[in-house]
């Protein structure tokens, strides 16, 4: 056997998305701030982030993040995080896995009944608080980065669907908010292709015609996601089918997206602070939430969320390269 790359990693899910943890061989990388290394890994580090989640040693769903050593003093642990779309500047399924990884491998001093650990993201600094009972990280409650509602009842032409209504939010990420029943569609898996398709092509519009910018950092723009709300959600327990591109479903609710879903509503009036939300995904799986104050972005109002999931080990592994490979930076078919 013999390779010429060796990347450790725990592999694990939250509420059924997986998330690759790389703890071993990378070394760190370039840049002041966690946002600084994202746009450096951006630039040079793509085939890393292939290697890593596209097949064959990761499929068209695969996320994963890379630990890192903080760039600030107040953290313990640094986060990269990488999907099949690129480099996120926060994910809040991955944040889920990370935080369970680190505190059932010993990577974290552990604490019972809760140990609390604070992770440096592009994003910002995300603490969680890990629920813990006998070394099992049983659950994970995520103080996530500030989400604010970008527009309301917003509006795109959509070549072959028209004109779609929209609301833009961010959580982490940007996400087009929209309600699945404008589309005539069924919150049913047995249309997945026509969901994710109208997805695709309304993300296409938006980026084209109307593309979201964070009022701080210029790097954090762009829609790649499309949350579609089932037709019987409300401001106290929602459905969503997450297109994302690509092209697949988020199998988790989504965490960024739970965040930008709460900002959304409260910026509408309909989800008071301090008052439980349930987040369902297209599987069926659960986030729970709540906003816990409001601030500001960049001048714009913005609200503090919390949520919380659950995340089990799955694997162990070293991920290694042949030189013989025909496939060194993996392929997408």
């Amino acid at each position: 056997m013999r390779s010429i790359r060796a990347l450790s990693a725990v592999d694990s899910h939250t509420e059924g998305m997986p998330t690759r943890v790389v703890t071993g061989g990378v070394a760190p990388i370039p840049g002041a701030t966690m946002a600084d290394r994202r746009r450096y890994a951006v630039e040079h580090l793509d085939g890393l982030r292939r290697f890593l989640v596209d097949e064959p040693r990761g499929h068209p769903a695969m996320s994963g993040a890379l630990l890192q050593p903080p760039t600030r003093p107040d953290a313990d642990w640094g986060v990269l995080y990488i999907e099949v779309s690129g480099f996120l500047p926060m994910c809040g399924h991955g944040t889920i896995g990370v935080a369970t990884v680190l505190v059932e491998t010993g990577m974290v001093p552990v604490t019972e009944p809760e140990t609390t650990v604070r992770l440096d993201t592009p994003a910002g600094l995300v603490e969680a608080r890990v629920s813990v009972r006998d070394g099992t990280a049983e659950k994970v409650t995520l103080r996530n980065v500030d989400a604010f509602a970008l527009e309301l009842d917003a509006k795109v032409d959509v070549p072959g669907l028209g004109e779609i209504r929209y609301d833009m939010a961010y959580g982490g990420n940007f996400y087009a908010i929209v309600e699945l029943a404008d589309l005539s569609l069924p919150f049913d898996r047995s249309r997945k292709h026509d969901i994710l398709s109208a997805g695709l092509d309304i993300m296409a519009a938006i980026n084209d015609q109307n593309r979201p910018a964070h009022p701080i950092d210029p790097l954090i723009a762009g829609c790649k996601h499309v949350q579609f709300i089932a037709p019987d959600s409300n401001a106290r327990h929602s459905r969503n089918a997450m297109a994302i591109h690509p092209g697949w479903f988020d199998r988790s609710p989504c965490g960024t997206g739970t965040s930008a879903r709460m900002a959304q509503l409260h910026a509408r009036g309909e989800l008071p602070l301090h008052t439980a939300f349930v987040n369902e995904s297209f599987i069926g799986t659960r986030f729970t939430g709540r906003l816990t104050g409001t601030t500001e972005v960049g001048g714009r109002p913005a609200v503090i969320p919390e949520f919380a999931g659950r995340a089990w080990i799955t694997a162990t592994a070293n991920y290694l390269l042949d030189p013989r490979d025909p496939f060194p930076e993996g392929f997408v078919l």
